[in-house]
């Protein structure tokens, strides 16, 4: 399958010429839901650029309980660890939403990197974005209610994706937000007894986002803010 760089929005913001070194190597691959991309303590073969799907970074505990530090979409990039580094990643990433990614394999990025350039400047500036919604996903999940991480979940989640809907279970949120499963379902159902979502057969679908905004901490906005800020280009794309 022909590779269209413009489909990943990071990608979508490289001049010309770095599209035409990358286009031949980046292979359109599925993303299955619950799909493990990579564990931790693992070397990373590959880079994966989210087309329409998304991918959680979840760290684990020893016990096996795990909370998700971020997420991330069609904006971005999943395998930072590469050139920030290191080969290997402390925590776990799995497929959250299911759907394609750009495949890139992990040497070839390396030494496209190493090149600098507009490569190296929008892979870093993407970084300092992730940075930034890791630790304010923990300071949300410390300091504010089930209710207030639901909504910033969901709004980080329908930017990711092209329409509002999204297929998770309340089990698999819960998971995602390092909570127990009861608490994800009475926030769901306030939200849903206020007319901000609807909730059928593992889809929660969103059906008014400017009061779900108004409705979540300032969490949300800080991550979005934060993206915009230092990749205007991705965003407007």
């Amino acid at each position: 399958m022909s590779a269209q760089p413009q489909k990943n929005r990071l990608l979508s913001c490289l001049p010309d010429a770095d599209h035409a070194r990358l286009s031949p190597h980046l292979e359109v691959v599925p993303m299955k839901l619950g799909q493990v991309v990579y564990e931790a303590g693992e070397a990373l073969p590959y880079a994966y650029f989210p087309i329409d799907c998304i991918v959680s970074l979840l760290y684990v505990m020893q016990d096996g309980d795990s909370a998700e530090t971020a997420m991330v979409g069609n904006e971005g990039i999943v395998g930072i660890s590469l050139f920030m580094g290191g080969e290997a990643t402390t925590g776990r990433a799995v497929v959250q939403s299911d759907g394609q990614a750009f495949r890139l394999k992990a040497s070839f990025l390396m030494r496209e990197f190493s090149r600098g350039g507009a490569l190296q400047g929008l892979l870093l500036r993407y970084t300092q974005a992730l940075l930034v919604q890791t630790t304010q996903t923990a300071a949300c999940n410390k300091h504010h209610s089930i209710p207030q991480q639901l909504c910033r979940w969901l709004l980080l989640g329908l930017d990711r994706l092209a329409d509002n809907k999204l297929m998770m279970t309340q089990g698999l949120i819960a998971n995602m937000l390092g909570v127990r499963r009861e608490g994800v379902t009475d926030a769901a159902g306030t939200l849903q007894a206020a007319g901000l979502i609807s909730y059928k057969d593992g889809t929660m679908t969103v059906l008014d986002r400017p009061k779900l905004e108004r409705e979540a901490c300032e969490c949300y906005a800080v991550v979005k803010r934060e993206f915009d800020r230092l990749l205007p280009d991705a965003a407007a794309a």
